[in-house]
């Protein structure tokens, strides 16, 4: 329940006024709008947390080209550049969470980055509710950070000690907008379920990317992608949000059953209707008191022990229809161990 906007990337285009950034921000040029603060004011007003990524590095800035040339001896981009951006972000929009990036090529003693964080969670407006993430300086990635990035697409196929995040993007090649993009190059509905599913029975938040035309538009094919995911969250969202990951995350290591938990609630989500009917989970342990229902259907469902270990559910009967089915269901199990 966060969106991150994009306040500058690695070619130095800032979407607010920012004072260090003349003639090449949203404020002077393009849109001659403050694009960071309207866009919080109508998160916040939807209740939604707001995170603003940041790019340290801008590729083309000579103050930058220079520290580089320099080894990084020289600071002088960060003194008058991306340091005193990042503390107007924080002064002005008092972000809920930090999405730093450009950090691969320099040490944090260049980028000052203890310092900036030092002042972050002991004097700056957010101390007590910010969250960043890892990436502050070479070789800080999955090691430092409120929660880690580790890399783009992280995967890590097992249960973490820290939190973390897996960010995605629609288009499978671009993180920005390409007007050349095919429909083969794009996720789609069920892939986007699944990579979310396994995502958070590891743990990690979600995290799915759109990149806006040179306008600012969302183009149809991703409203359609994110609306879809929004439907299939109306109705499976109890086994998502706030939930935390169970003592098994994936059923028998198969990749279409995947769990959760809230309390002493366990949901299964599975990726693909059983031709049967019957949904076989030999992971959790049931009781006399066991009760089975599918989120999005009324009524309790028949379940059976399994002749091995597990339980066996019959599912609701769906009528064959022309329409593609959605992807991924959840049921939820009360009184299984």
């Amino acid at each position: 329940r966060y969106v991150v906007l994009t306040t500058k990337h690695h070619e130095g285009f800032t979407n607010w006024g920012s004072p260090v950034s003349w003639n090449w921000n949203s404020l002077d040029t393009g849109p001659h709008r403050d694009l960071v603060g309207e866009l919080g004011q109508a998160l916040r007003e939807s209740n939604i947390h707001y995170g603003l990524y940041h790019s340290l590095l801008e590729w083309f800035n000579p103050l930058y080209l220079a520290d580089k040339e320099s080894g990084f001896k020289t600071q002088n981009f960060v003194l008058e550049k991306t340091m005193p951006e990042l503390y107007d972000l924080v002064l002005k929009y008092k972000p809920d969470l930090i999405w730093s990036d450009g950090d691969w090529e320099a040490p944090d003693s260049y980028w000052n980055s203890t310092s900036f964080l030092a002042w972050l969670y002991n004097d700056s407006p957010v101390k007590d509710t910010v969250v960043v993430n890892d990436r502050w300086c070479n070789n800080c990635s999955c090691h430092h950070g409120g929660y880690y990035n580790c890399a783009d697409k992280y995967k890590p196929g097992t249960l973490l000690a820290h939190k973390w995040e897996m960010c995605s993007s629609i288009d499978k090649l671009s993180w920005g907008y390409r007007s050349n993009m095919q429909i083969a190059e794009l996720m789609d509905e069920a892939s986007i379920v699944e990579e979310l599913v396994q995502t958070v029975s590891f743990g990690g938040n979600y995290l799915l990317n759109v990149g806006p035309t040179k306008e600012g538009v969302i183009v149809p094919i991703f409203q359609e992608r994110l609306l879809a995911l929004g439907r299939w969250l109306d109705t499976n969202g109890e086994a998502i949000y706030e939930s935390k990951p169970w003592r098994v995350q994936m059923e028998n290591n198969t990749d279409t059953v995947w769990y959760t938990s809230k309390g002493p609630v366990v949901y299964a989500i599975f990726l693909i209707w059983p031709r049967d009917n019957v949904l076989q989970l030999s992971s959790p342990v049931p009781s006399p008191a066991t009760q089975v229902t599918v989120l999005g259907f009324a009524g309790t469902l028949k379940w059976q022990k399994s002749p091995g270990k597990g339980l066996l559910i019959t599912l609701p009967y769906m009528l064959p229809s022309p329409i593609p089915a959605q992807s991924g269901w959840a049921v939820k199990l009360e009184g299984v161990k």
